[in-house]
């Protein structure tokens, strides 16, 4: 009886796990309504896991499943590779402002991780890289499967201007890794930059998202946290109106996670 019941509970956890990996996407062509009204060409991956089986759908499979440059959605990635290399001790450590004028007020200031995070002050993760170095760089992000992995760059930073790409689909894929606190990083790194991503949060929900900027294309990533469980999500639009476009980022997806109920 004891090794029935022992079977029994192996075959539901490998079923649940199957069922997991493999489900598939649906495609949500009546999501095209959502880009339309902000005049926006782009995709979107959701992975909603609120019920026994995750739900996953996707509007325009095809460039979801394209690889473009991180830009700065890969600070949630970056700053667990310089909390685990010793490159920054944690939230409070200081950044002196290097006295470089930059466009946006907010990175003309001494940062934080905090800050940095909040304001995608790009000057703080350049030095992250330089410290780190191409070889360290490229063996962590083949330890998370990390798009193509490739730190490689002819000039400026690898995440917005050089060889490093990722697809909404592996986005995805890797925020649900680090939900789970799956990647091989300290449990207490991984739990700080998901702390560091909180973006809005209620008394039953959280939001934790980070945007992402390569001039041509951007990004709103992230995933709302329910009692019930996660809902992933990874937008990628173009921005040939440049910053005029970015709002259009988040806009395009809280319309769409209110249309499924996971976000009030």
């Amino acid at each position: 009886m004891r090794l029935r019941i022992i079977a029994l509970l192996f075959s539901t956890f490998f079923l649940t796990t199957l069922a997991h990996a493999q489900t598939p996407l649906q495609e949500r062509a009546d999501w095209k309504k959502f880009f339309d009204q902000f005049q926006a060409k782009g995709s979107i991956v959701v992975r909603d896991e609120r019920g026994a089986v995750p739900a996953r759908f996707v509007f325009d499979q095809t460039r979801a499943m394209q690889r473009y440059s991180p830009a700065s959605t890969f600070k949630i990635p970056h700053t667990l590779f310089a909390l685990d290399a010793g490159v920054v001790r944690d939230e409070f450590q200081v950044f002196a402002w290097d006295g470089v004028k930059r466009s946006f007020a907010g990175h003309n200031q001494d940062q934080n991780l905090r800050s940095a995070m909040r304001t995608s002050a790009l000057w703080v993760y350049a030095i992250f890289a330089k410290e780190l170095g191409e070889e360290k760089a490229r063996h962590y992000l083949k330890l998370i499967d990390y798009g193509n992995a490739d730190p490689s760059t002819s000039k400026g930073e690898y995440w917005v201007d050089g060889k490093l790409a990722i697809s909404a689909v592996e986005q995805v894929s890797f925020l649900k890794k680090l939900y789970r606190n799956e990647l091989l990083f300290r449990v207490k790194h991984q739990r700080l930059v998901k702390d560091l991503m909180i973006i809005e949060a209620k008394r039953d929900w959280i939001l934790r998202a980070k945007t992402g900027w390569e001039g041509r294309y951007g990004w709103w990533v992230g995933w709302v946290e329910w009692p019930t469980g996660p809902v992933f999500f990874a937008l990628n639009i173009d921005t040939p109106n440049r910053m005029d476009d970015l709002f259009k980022r988040e806009e395009i997806v809280r319309a769409i996670l209110r249309s499924i109920e996971a976000l009030p």
